[in-house]
């Protein structure tokens, strides 16, 4: 399964960013295998649009699911019709690695 989470930086041991759209970095994980790659997120230095930008580039990465503390309307929109499924950060996530484990142990809620 192939995960995206949002980063502050491109490390798997870096913090989550809240944001989805806006984050800095979006950390591509498989769960299979445990790799990880680091991407910038092209939706974080737009003007305008930046969600849909940044659900675009995870929708064309192949995603079965994101990760990230919100999802605006037009980019949880983007997901729902690209039947990726959003999860959010729970009080016990403060790195990409935590959420990581935190979703192989079904323990982030759905965004709805």
């Amino acid at each position: 399964m192939i995960l995206f989470i949002s980063a502050k930086q491109p490390q798997i041991e870096s913090l989550v960013d809240e944001r989805f759209g806006r984050s800095p970095w979006l950390i591509k994980n498989d769960t299979e295998t445990n790799l990880w790659e680091a991407f910038h997120n092209p939706g974080a230095d737009q003007s305008g649009g930046a969600g849909v930008a940044a659900a675009q580039f995870v929708i064309d990465q192949k995603s079965n699911v994101v990760i990230s503390g919100d999802f605006g309307p037009h980019a949880a929109n983007a997901f729902q019709a690209a039947n990726i499924a959003m999860r959010l950060f729970n009080n016990e996530v403060s790195t990409v690695q935590q959420a990581i484990d935190q979703f192989k142990q079904d323990r982030l809620l759905s965004f709805k």
